[in-house]
């Protein structure tokens, strides 16, 4: 199955960007009559026909709507710090995506090494793995945010933080409930600093580890994303 992208679609007819035309014309071989899929990131899948097989503005009749497709009866929500290596952090959007995300925050850490984002290339990077998982739904990408700013602010899911220090605390999945808005803090390659620990326990985060093993950033995300997704099947 071959999805297109098609976030502004709000018609019965659609014409492919000029890169989707060339790829849907060229690539995939697609004539008039042929039908393929779209997606608009909000959780429409369509069936669309085309009629028009112009490799530069491939015109498309849409035939059905599903809305709400692969809808998840939860909101998982990770505030995440970047890595200092871009590709980690692109890494672990794709997979978070591919596994099923709502909504990521990156923050900015006491021992955050990188402070900026190019979310534009972000973006396409959650649309292509969307894309390449047949979801419907794109993830949010907020704007880059300080951890004690983000910290503060009023949250309604159930609110953890994984960090590594020691002492006890229960494991991630130990302490979830099934069906309930999750939000996790995941922190930078030096993990979080004690203040910033205390900071969150002030704030009603709950302190829980992902497992006896010490994770890269990029990993507990993911690890966290599959750990919620597997409790709530």
């Amino acid at each position: 199955m071959q999805l297109f992208y098609t976030a502004d679609i709000n018609s019965k007819e659609y014409t492919l960007s000029k890169e989707e035309s060339k790829h849907c014309v060229m690539v995939l071989r697609k004539t008039i009559g042929d039908e393929v899929n779209l997606i608009d990131g909000k959780g429409g899948f369509y069936t669309a026909r085309i009629t028009n097989d112009n490799v530069k503005s491939c015109q498309l009749e849409i035939v059905s709507v599903e809305k709400e497709f692969g809808k998840s009866e939860t909101h998982i929500h990770l505030a995440i710090a970047p890595t200092k290596s871009n590709d980690r952090f692109e890494w672990f959007l794709e997979k978070a995506t591919e596994i099923g995300i709502n909504e990521i925050t990156p923050i900015i850490c006491d021992n955050s090494e990188r402070k900026v984002l190019k979310l534009e290339r972000m973006n396409k990077i959650l649309v292509s793995a969307m894309k390449q998982s047949k979801r419907a739904y794109l993830p949010k990408l907020n704007d880059v945010i300080h951890y004690k700013t983000f910290i503060q602010s009023n949250f309604e899911e159930d609110c953890y933080i994984a960090h590594c220090f020691d002492g006890e605390k229960p494991q991630l999945k130990d302490t979830l409930k099934k069906g309930e808005d999750s939000l996790v803090l995941i922190g930078p390659e030096g993990d979080f600093s004690t203040n910033e620990i205390h900071m969150a326990i002030e704030n009603n985060f709950k302190a829980v580890s992902l497992g006896s093993s010490r994770l890269r950033t990029e990993t507990a995300g993911v690890v966290t994303c599959h750990t919620i997704n597997l409790i709530n099947l």
